[in-house]
């Protein structure tokens, strides 16, 4: 099982510092959420990057939906190459409540899915290089021969890790396409509910059965914010979900979201990455 910490929210030389706190302390991974509008995930990255080594980088998530593809291939290869291939893409549609109205983005949940669908089919295509033409509902794109920059480091290509809602078959099948399931499911009144071991098999088994002869799948579980008096019921679950199939843990520590541009906020964050994760000894 990999551990990895969500960063809540600061500036970016806040996510650098974090992230080498959390390489010191035995984290495997280190994310940061991407915002409509906001401190910028990629320049938060960058600054991760330089300040490790070790660690994997990602988002968690990025809301392709709302995403001009060909610049986040760029941003995506750039972080890639300057980290020497630590980088994990995590997508989704992104939620409407964060500020797809307010800035004009497309709301609708049918063409979000076509452009969560055509924005990863020219990203991995950009990655491989040149000539790469495409022509789908939404975008166009044809060859070009203007400076265009050197593939990621990672082949065949930076891992991409897709929420899945299961067990919904469209978005399942948009998972088996990719490298890593980040799975979701909806109770009847639209609030998400617990990812149990059961749960896990049963995916797993699901895309298994779906991707013959695809290279190992990772699935990602949000684990919470554990408190230190909670670390011994956190590895039990942790150990559960490894059982049923899980390879990443994730930490966070969302409640810090709404304050994390304070000095306080961020030494609490700061604290709780030097634990460590709720690893077995």
């Amino acid at each position: 099982m990999n551990y990895g910490f969500v960063f809540p929210g600061g500036q970016a030389r806040d996510a650098g510092t974090t992230a080498h706190i959390a390489e010191e302390s035995g984290w495997d991974g280190f994310f940061v959420w991407e915002p409509v509008w906001g401190i910028d995930a990629w320049v938060s990255l960058a600054s991760a990057a330089v300040q490790t080594e070790r660690i994997r980088l990602g988002t968690m998530i990025t809301p392709i939906s709302r995403c001009r593809p060909w610049k986040l291939a760029s941003e995506t290869v750039t972080v890639d190459r300057l980290s020497n291939g630590r980088l994990i893409l995590s997508v989704a549609m992104g939620a409407v409540g964060t500020g797809f109205e307010e800035f004009g983005e497309e709301t609708d949940l049918k063409r979000r899915a076509d452009l969560v669908d055509e924005g990863l089919a020219i990203l991995t295509g950009l990655w491989q290089g040149q000539p790469f033409r495409f022509d789908g509902r939404h975008y166009h794109v044809r060859e070009i021969e203007h400076l265009p920059p050197p593939p990621p480091i990672q082949q065949p290509r930076i891992p991409i890790w897709v929420v899945g809602l299961w067990p919904r078959p469209k978005s399942m099948a948009r998972v088996a396409r990719y490298d890593g399931l980040i799975p979701a499911i909806k109770n009847p009144d639209g609030s998400h509910a617990e990812i149990t071991p059961e749960a896990i098999r049963e995916m797993k088994a699901y895309l298994e059965a779906r991707r013959p002869g695809k290279r190992a799948l990772d699935i990602v579980v949000e684990g919470g914010h554990t408190m230190p008096d909670e670390v011994d019921g956190a590895i039990e679950r942790a150990r559960a979900i490894e059982a049923a199939g899980a390879t990443w843990w994730l930490e966070s520590m969302w409640e810090a979201t709404e304050t994390m541009f304070s000095p306080e906020t961020q030494a609490r964050i700061r604290a709780r990455v030097a634990l460590g994760p709720p690893r077995a000894s």
